[in-house]
């Protein structure tokens, strides 16, 4: 078996091209990874415009104290008129700085006297007005390729007037259970030794979860050459294909052989120090990646976000960067290996500071994905590292935030 260290080494030098670009309606980008940068066509504003309700002015007529009003400038009118010393002009928030005005007095600053405004409370030269490309200047790059695209890169992409972007296509992900023992959700359960497929339905959220289109393959019976029809329907239909069950050391644990004799693919690595999962595989088959994970539901969870998260993110043209923090251990911590451990945890926060509890955390086996429940998170322990204290600092990977 490999360290972990060497494992995420070898996936990240998996050299993978994006599976594939599409262009896409601007509101139906939310999610997605962009695929080109995006480029300020033009300023904006374009001209200075008024950033709040009051009189277009010149600052050194403040010392006036009472200038003339000579016109109105609605906001989404284009003033022609050029302001005189002495005068001023009505202006609303939005509207273009009419000519010869650099500064904007608020309508609370000043008292209406017929067609002349009483300056009461003066304010600094170029108060609130919004400068040419105070928003963002022509040639500037504003969203970067590979960006994910949220909320607010929807609004900037909406304020350059883009109805459509390209955006890198969602890899396929084939997800297939193997075990004479599983069966489909809704299928009739005859002996208590026969379990449900809960980790497909995981996995298919986790996929979603992390920007991936999902292809379930259902399950298939622990014989060879089920499992290499299966396989092979699976490369023809996704980019990814993830098997849960059959990558142990059993007699029955077909899918290590299939993967390098039937179908063969390059393996890159079988086997690897961390708890759970230590079974996990990965392999190459031209442009597809296959990933062989444990059949235990948390063993699965935990190998899919540490192996399989990684490559939707780098085949979708995106990089994935785990969120771990530093919390403080409220109750004992014990290390039950020399392996990489990734422990299910309570995270709270308290006076600006992350706490950890292990609280309704049952101990046994990589079978309990009820561990999971309440946006658990991840404590992460090296191999030197043994038990640990209350009051000890620990790495925790926030996998729900």
């Amino acid at each position: 078996m490999i360290t972990f260290e060497d494992s995420q080494s070898r996936l990240d030098s998996l050299e993978l091209e994006p599976v594939g670009v599409q262009k896409l309606f601007l509101t139906e980008t939310l999610g997605r990874v962009l695929a080109e940068d995006v480029v300020a066509a033009e300023n904006s504003p374009e001209r200075p415009t008024a950033a709040m309700d009051g009189y277009a002015i010149r600052f050194a007529d403040q010392s006036a104290k009472k200038v003339r009003v000579v016109g109105v400038n609605p906001a989404g009118s284009l003033s022609e008129k050029s302001l005189k010393a002495g005068e001023a002009i009505k202006t609303f928030t939005g509207s273009l700085m009419p000519e010869g005005a650099d500064t904007l007095i608020p309508i609370e600053n000043v008292e209406r006297e017929g067609e002349y405004i009483k300056i009461v409370k003066s304010v600094p030269k170029g108060f609130s007005v919004r400068p040419i490309g105070e928003n963002y200047q022509k040639g500037e790059l504003l969203i970067s390729k590979g960006s994910r695209i949220s909320f607010a890169e929807i609004g900037v992409l909406g304020s350059l007037n883009r109805v459509s972007i390209k955006v890198y296509q969602r890899p396929k992900v084939a997800i297939l259970a193997t075990g004479s023992e599983v069966l489909e959700v809704g299928q009739e359960r005859k002996n208590p030794s026969q379990i449900r497929s809960s980790n497909s339905y995981t996995l298919e959220a986790l996929t979603r979860l992390h920007g991936g289109e999902p292809v379930q393959m259902g399950a298939v019976k622990d014989d060879k050459a089920t499992i290499t029809q299966a396989l092979k329907e699976a490369l023809r239909s996704a980019d990814i294909v993830v098997t849960t069950g059959g990558v142990s050391v059993g007699d029955y644990d077909y899918v290590k052989e299939v993967v390098e004799k039937e179908l063969k693919a390059e393996l890159l690595f079988k086997g690897v120090r961390i708890k759970p999962g230590q079974h996990v595989m990965i392999a190459k088959r031209e442009n597809k990646i296959l990933v062989g994970l444990p059949g235990f539901a948390y063993s699965s969870t935990v190998t899919f976000l540490l192996y399989v998260v990684p490559l939707i993110y780098k085949m979708a043209g995106a990089e994935y960067r785990p969120n771990i923090i530093e919390a403080v251990l409220r109750e004992p911590f014990l290390k039950k290996s020399s392996k990489t451990e990734f422990t299910p945890c309570n995270l709270t926060v308290e006076g600006g500071e992350y706490f950890v509890d292990f609280k309704g955390k049952k101990d046994g086996t990589s079978a309990i994905l009820t561990n999971m429940l309440n946006r658990s998170a991840l404590v992460v322990t090296d191999p030197e590292e043994g038990n640990k204290e209350p009051g000890e600092r620990v790495r925790v990977w926030l996998i729900e935030h």
